[in-house]
């Protein structure tokens, strides 16, 4: 992690601008789900105990190009302040005369809560000036936001321009985790790429093959694979324009490359279909592929055994019905006991380890599904790139 962090920067009587994730669900102006505001708190208590004022931004959804109070982050301020036992006061926007006054008249200790940056449609544009007033209300910049790194907008990437720009904790955690997987990786190392659809992940997959020791392939993509290697999927999801380029990965790498053998097939795809498990070379007629089977699963077994290093990004069957859950479930059990380092690449991943009941058992579960593929792909994030070098 060569990036500098709030560690390295003198905080005290400073103004932070900080920019955070807190895109989280909602239900009639309620938090659902607070595990991204929680994930927060250790950079926004650090910051606060080395005697700075904080100013949060973050952007939440997609609302359609101005202020919406159905998308307003009011809601996830009081979430954050009952978390920090401490008032935090919201602004009326996230720039502006009225939010420079509020931010100027910050005392070391106070919170602040930008509206936001999405109600400006300059934020995904990266304009520099709807950033340039951003920056106007910190001292100094710290990006705790994994999550929107791979964005090049005003309160990601602009916004470093004009202030020295450093990573919180999470951001640190984020990278150094993912950079053991694409930097210099312990072997052996096992990736795993599941999913719905192999042309999302090209480039993930090549970048993994030039890294790891054996890459398992399920969920969809598998079935592109092995339509690749001439087997009938028959109604399965197959992407029949992938299949040149899943064939010339399987010439250049078939022995590290772990396909499913059998799968759970069913009829139609819907959660109370009927079904069945067969070898992948038997799929009978209007069947399609749903889960991995029996046999598949001790193949991904024994991969597993001895690993140092373990990647997942995506699940290996259709995990949102029960019914075809199995495959992936098992497959996050076999991870919480293989005493590797285990990172998941968040996303569908990230709530399969959560729904099988091990999360807290994996070494690190990224909170950006996004920004965790293009890493993975060997992109620099535009994020992460804007922070200032050690």
């Amino acid at each position: 992690m060569n990036k500098k962090t709030v560690r390295d920067i003198d905080l005290k009587g400073k103004r932070v601008l900080m920019r955070v994730d807190f895109n989280v669900p909602m239900e009639g102006g309620k938090v659902t789900d607070d595990k991204r505001i929680r994930a927060s708190l250790p950079t926004i208590q650090y910051v606060l105990d080395q005697g700075a004022s904080v100013i949060l931004m973050s952007h939440l959804g997609r609302p359609k190009g101005g202020p919406d109070p159905e998308f307003s982050l009011k809601p996830a301020a009081e979430v954050l302040a009952g978390l920090l036992g401490r008032p935090v006061k919201m602004a009326p926007d996230c720039v502006g005369p009225e939010v420079e006054a509020m931010a100027q008249a910050l005392q070391p200790g106070e919170v602040l809560m930008l509206e936001n940056t999405r109600f400006h449609p300059g934020e995904e544009k990266n304009d520099l000036e709807l950033a340039k007033q951003m920056a106007a209300l910190g001292d100094v910049y710290v990006n705790d936001a994994f999550g929107s790194a791979h964005r090049a907008h005003s309160s990601t990437e602009g916004v470093a321009r004009f202030l020295p720009a450093v990573a919180g904790f999470l951001m640190e955690q984020e990278l150094e985790y993912l950079g053991r997987a694409t930097a210099n990786p312990e072997h052996p190392y096992i990736a795993i790429l599941g999913g719905a659809k192999i042309s999302d992940k090209i480039l993930v997959v090549e970048n993994l093959l030039t890294k790891c020791d054996k890459l398992i392939i399920g969920g969809g993509m598998a079935n592109t694979f092995l339509a690749a290697k001439g087997l009938n999927m028959q109604d399965s999801l197959v992407e029949v324009d992938s299949i040149p380029i899943a064939k010339g990965i399987l010439e250049k790498h078939a022995d590290k490359i772990i396909l499913p053998v059998d799968a759970v097939i069913a009829d139609r795809f819907d959660a109370e279909a009927n079904s069945q498990i067969v070898d992948v070379d038997k799929i009978p007629h209007g069947w399609r592929v749903m889960d991995v089977g029996p046999k598949t699963l001790e193949l991904y077994r024994q991969a597993l055994q001895g690993a140092k290093l373990i990647v997942w990004n995506g699940p290996v069957g259709v995990f949102e019905f029960p019914k075809f859950a199995e495959g992936t479930f098992a497959l996050a059990r076999m991870l919480a006991e293989s005493g590797a380092v285990t990172v998941i690449g968040g996303g569908d991943s990230a709530s399969a380890v959560k729904k099988a009941g091990v999360a807290k058992q994996m070494t690190h579960v990224s909170t950006g599904g996004g920004a965790s593929l293009e890493f993975l792909e060997g992109k620099e994030l535009p994020g992460v790139a804007a922070l200032l070098d050690r």
